[in-house]
C-alpha cells in the first residue's frame, strides 16, 4: 500500500511560490506542485484561470467566514475535497500547470 505514496515523483510534493493579486494586494502563495496542478484542473472545469479561481475562493471564504485564516491550507483542503468528489472512473485531466511553466 505505501508504494503508492512512497513512489510519488518528488516534483509533485516540491513547493512552489506564486505571486498573485487578491483584492488589489499582491500576495505570495506557496503550495506543492500537485496542489497547483489540481487548482488548474478545478479552474479549467469552471472556465477560469488559476488566479481567477483563487481570487474567487478567497472572496467567497471571506464572505462566508468573515476572515481568511491560513489560506494556503484552505486551498490544499479544497484540492482534496475536489478529488474526493470526483467519481472513481474519471481520468485525471492533463497537468495544466507544468505546461504553463
Amino acid at each position: 500500500m505505501c508504494e503508492l505514496y512512497v513512489k510519488a515523483d518528488p516534483i509533485l510534493y516540491e513547493s512552489r511560490s506564486r505571486s498573485l493579486r487578491i483584492r488589489g494586494v499582491v500576495t505570495t502563495l506557496r503550495l506543492e506542485n500537485q496542489c497547483w496542478d489540481i487548482l488548474a484542473q478545478i479552474a479549467a472545469v469552471d472556465g477560469m484561470s488559476t488566479n481567477q479561481l483563487i481570487t474567487k475562493l478567497y472572496d467567497e471564504v471571506l464572505e462566508y467566514r468573515g476572515e481568511v485564516v491560513n489560506f494556503a491550507s484552505f486551498l490544499r483542503v479544497s484540492c482534496m475535497r475536489f478529488l474526493s468528489q470526483r467519481p472513481s472512473n474519471v481520468r485525471e485531466l492533463p497537468s495544466l500547470q507544468r505546461a504553463q511553466s
